[in-house]
């Protein structure tokens, strides 16, 4: 019982009479990212008309015969209309032809890991999130899988050219990073791992890029080169914090079957209510991203006006003494089309307190920043990732300074989130 084995049929005008899923992606390529995140995988449903996506909460299918599932729908693990649509919606988003989801960030991360088998090679940024260290460090290496080696990928493309050798399965990064928010040139590194590959008689790595921080309202790493897109959904694409779900997108058929396969076998599915909540997310992720954006970049700004700032980390910040290194990526036409919502920071020393101890007092005397973990929300939230998020890194080289503080700014009145940071600030 459902193994997968058959598929929905991609002949049936299941999804509004508008034809195959890959036909509708197709037709969709042309349209602006707004009009897709309405009406991509929002099609009226195809029995009553209406509007919002249908809910499919049901765990099995009722079968015309006996292993002649109705439209290839055996068992909901292996198949969800619902689940379908959500797939087929951040395909669409990022420019790809795949979508499989999963039921958290951290469930696509380890199908993807899977990619790289025993005796290959991972090539991990330095700076990611705590779980995918603790998954690759903690869960895959101890299972006698392919090994993690964590290096900055945010310098110049000599450094991962240097880094590649004949073991190496993957290349795998954020950018923007969690929680110091480097940023790497995909494009750059795509073009590294090719040229290595054909000039130093290496089998080309696939690049895996963690694109939560940016969402796709503001970057496709597929149309950058990389092989492999991948979010936390959670974040940016449901923007609600009332869900846990994973999405990966490839434009590979050869990875996108495989990753079906692992999603099927290994059973990490989201439920079609958590699917449709992200749907609905993604209805208004433009929307929601600009605000982000234009907050975030007050945010920064002020911060970076204070005395007792000793840094800020945001890709936005172009100028001054704390110009992020990598901010000519962004902007219009670039990498990354603005420096999205999230902003880290750390404080100097006074008062006699150290900086970490200003970090902790600060994320605890907000009253509009909820003191929490997760991001990308309407909401803003603050917290201290050393002991939060990333408190599985404690002890290793991807170890956080105690003293970073990490922002979501979210989409309320910036005049009342600087007054609330100010206000945290000026009291420690």
């Amino acid at each position: 019982m459902g193994d997968g084995n058959v598929q929905p049929n991609a002949s049936t005008n299941w999804f509004g009479g508008a034809g195959r899923p890959d036909d509708i992606i197709r037709s969709m390529s042309e349209d602006a990212f707004e009009t897709l995140a309405v009406h991509a995988g929002a099609e009226p449903d195809e029995i009553t008309g209406a509007v919002a996506p249908p809910i499919y909460q049901t765990s099995t299918y009722a079968q015309d015969g006996v292993n002649r599932p109705r439209r290839g729908y055996d068992y909901a693990r292996s198949a969800n209309p619902t689940r379908e649509r959500l797939e087929r919606a951040v395909a669409a988003l990022e420019r790809g032809t795949h979508g499989i989801a999963f039921a958290s960030g951290s469930a696509a991360t380890a199908a993807i890991a899977q990619l790289a088998a025993s005796g290959e090679e991972i090539v991990v940024g330095d700076d990611v999130y705590g779980g995918t260290y603790r998954y690759l460090e903690r869960v895959h290496r101890p299972s006698g899988a392919a090994e993690a080696r964590f290096v900055d990928l945010s310098v110049d493309p000599d450094h991962l050219w240097e880094q590649l050798t004949t073991r190496t399965r993957l290349v795998w990064f954020e950018s923007p990073s969690n929680p110091l928010l480097k940023l790497t040139d995909i494009a750059e590194a795509a073009g590294t791992i090719r040229d290595r590959a054909e000039q130093g008689g290496v089998a080309r790595p696939l690049l895996v890029v963690d694109n939560t921080f940016a969402s796709p309202a503001l970057q496709n790493p597929l149309a950058l080169g990389a092989d492999v897109v991948f979010h936390s959904a959670t974040k940016y694409l449901g923007g609600h914090s009332d869900t846990i779900l994973g999405i990966a997108v490839t434009g590979d058929d050869a990875i996108a079957e495989r990753l079906r396969f692992l999603q099927n076998a290994m059973g990490g599915v989201p439920g079609p209510l958590d699917c449709f909540l992200v749907l609905r997310g993604l209805r208004t992720l433009h929307l929601r991203v600009e605000r982000h954006v234009a907050n975030a970049t007050a945010v920064a700004r002020f911060l970076a006006g204070r005395d007792d700032i000793e840094r800020v980390f945001y890709p936005g910040l172009a100028d001054g003494p704390h110009a992020h290194p990598g901010a000519g990526l962004v902007g219009e036409g670039r990498q990354m089309r603005a420096g999205g919502g999230m902003v880290s920071f750390i404080p100097k020393a006074a008062g006699g307190r150290s900086a970490e101890q200003r970090a902790v007092s600060i994320a605890e005397a907000t009253r509009l920043f909820t003191l929490a973990e997760s991001l990308g929300g309407v909401e803003s939230l603050v917290e201290v990732p050393a002991t939060m998020t990333h408190a599985s890194v404690a002890g290793s080289t991807l170890e956080v300074d105690p003293a970073v503080v990490r922002l979501s700014v979210g989409i309320e009145n910036v005049d009342d989130l600087i007054a609330d940071l100010r206000g945290a600030l000026d009291r420690t």
